[in-house]
């Protein structure tokens, strides 16, 4: 494609590899040193090659919370961290990606993530707590135990998403909007903790944390190529 274009893929395959193309501009740098923050105004423009694409695709911005990295000094690791996000995020049916009941699980979302901070320590110690999710029943527990730490806000977006759109997210200190070719889908206060970086992917992975249940985690066959095109990638600081 063009300058300031792209074009997304991932081959078919079936559900026992990963597939994954994505663009970001946080590489292995620490938390503190990703770029963005408010105010500060995202746009783009995307279409997606289906409707019902398999695994999960989206973009926005997030602190790349689950991921593990060296920094360039190779003297403090980057590691797993509780989500903080502002994105257009779209899961397939198999996701299911609320802790909250009253939220969408799945579908596609203008969505965020505010997280309480807390120490690495602290979190790798209730690892084993979460890994309650995969005994029958004990789920809800820990999807409570979960909004103790997380704010979510999330609605879901109306659009044909095989046809171009225009995509805007405002980033105020205190509320965040969504916009759809230049209409309000919706505003929340519920608004991340910056330092933030850029994420546009598209990949054929699911999770579900549903209300009942067991925690499910893996991937997702696709018999034709996914993609995602994007194009005119703006963030602007406001100030």
């Amino acid at each position: 494609m063009g300058e300031n274009s792209w074009h997304l893929e991932i081959p078919a395959g079936n559900r026992l590899q990963y597939r994954l193309a994505q663009l970001d501009d946080h590489g292995t740098h620490q938390r503190s040193k990703f770029r963005w923050k408010p105010p500060l105004t995202f746009s783009l423009q995307a279409r997606v090659s289906a409707e019902a694409l398999p695994g999960t695709w989206g973009f926005g911005l997030w602190n790349d919370p689950f991921n593990f990295a060296i920094t360039y000094n190779l003297l403090m690791p980057r590691l797993p961290a509780l989500p903080d996000a502002a994105w257009f995020f779209h899961a397939a049916p198999e996701n299911y990606l609320s802790i909250y009941d009253h939220l969408p699980a799945n579908g596609f979302l203008a969505a965020t993530f505010s997280s309480v901070k807390i120490s690495t320590a602290v979190l790798l110690l209730m690892s084993p707590v979460l890994a309650l999710t995969l005994i029958p029943g004990a789920a809800q527990g820990v999807r409570r135990l979960l909004r103790r730490l997380v704010k979510q806000d999330a609605a879901q977006v109306q659009a044909n998403l095989t046809d171009w759109h225009a995509y805007r997210i405002e980033w105020e200190a205190t509320q965040i909007t969504f916009y759809l070719d230049d209409i309000e889908l919706t505003r929340t206060n519920i608004v991340p903790h910056p330092p933030l970086s850029l994420v546009i992917w598209i990949d054929n992975q699911y999770a579900a944390v549903p209300p009942k249940g067991i925690l499910k985690f893996g991937y997702s066959t696709n018999t034709d190529p996914a993609w995602m095109e994007i194009k005119n990638i703006r963030l602007q600081e406001n100030s």
